[in-house]
């Protein structure tokens, strides 16, 4: 139990922590350096605490070549990315008022708040840690396909970030991140052994209809929302309506060559089972 005395100090310093946080690290001309700072940090904090965890509970980690240590650290790190921007997302584009038609005068491909800033902020420091990563084991975490994948993502989303411009479209083009955790685990999946197992083939089934949802059905939506808007869209700055166009073209021509390939896997998977 605290004494009064205690107790009023406590607050003091909460109320302290609380000004700091509102007035420096999320003022407004700070936040997307403080939420990229915090986006690095939180990939080095998760890959550092996925290496412990994984060492203390998992007999197959400790078994591992170095690299594939590496790739399980960086896919749990990638895992979390992924379940924090798709929530925001989803959040931001089919729930939030920000970005309704309803909502504001202002054209929809010029509205931001702290938060969706903040929140592509951190993406971007996930993107930049992993490419870093990605560069320096190269080509052991992927190969080219994955470094034109992150640099048309990071340049897009950094964009998006430090402008403001087309933020509804690069939250709709990274809800496309829901496939990643079903993708990792896989990998998780596969390098345990139990590419047999029924987990693997429900895993499976899961990560085709969530890519077909999220990768391609979602995309040509994208398309038809900035086909309705391109009277905002064409208000924006030439680079970011080029952003806006291109890099959700060259990313779906991506998605559906990947998509072909989840298509032969699935069926080869399935084929074996009968």
């Amino acid at each position: 139990m605290l004494n009064p005395h205690e107790i009023m100090k406590l607050k003091s310093y909460q109320n302290q922590a609380n000004l700091f946080v509102k007035e420096y690290l999320l003022a407004d001309p700070l936040i997307p350096y403080t939420s990229i700072i915090g986006g690095i940090f939180a990939c080095k904090m998760v890959f550092d605490l996925t290496q412990l965890f994984s060492t203390v509970y998992f007999k197959t980690y400790s078994s591992l070549t170095k690299i594939q240590r590496i790739e399980w650290n960086n896919r749990s790190m990638s895992t979390i990315h992924a379940i924090f921007i798709t929530s925001m997302s989803l959040y931001l584009v089919f729930c939030s008022t920000l970005y309704s038609d309803n909502w504001s005068s202002e054209v929809i491909t010029r509205r931001s708040s702290p938060v969706s800033t903040f929140a592509l902020g951190v993406s971007v420091g996930y993107f930049i840690a992993d490419l870093a990563m990605i560069f320096w084991y190269f080509p052991s975490l992927g190969g080219y396909e994955y470094v034109v994948h992150h640099l048309l993502s990071l340049v897009a989303v950094a964009y998006s970030m430090l402008s403001g411009e087309g933020q509804l479209y690069t939250y709709m083009v990274l809800i496309s991140e829901t496939t990643t955790p079903g993708i990792n685990l896989r990998w998780y999946l596969d390098v345990a052994g139990m590419k047999k197992s029924k987990a693997y083939l429900v895993n499976g089934v899961v990560i085709f209809i969530a890519w077909l949802v999220a990768r391609i059905i979602l995309f040509v939506y994208m398309f038809y929302h900035v086909y309705l808007h391109y009277d905002q869209v064409e208000k924006m700055s030439t680079f970011g309506e080029m952003l806006v166009i291109v890099v959700p073209l060259v990313l779906s021509a991506m998605n559906l060559i990947w998509f072909s390939k989840i298509i032969k896997g699935l069926r080869k998977t399935l084929a074996k089972r009968q």
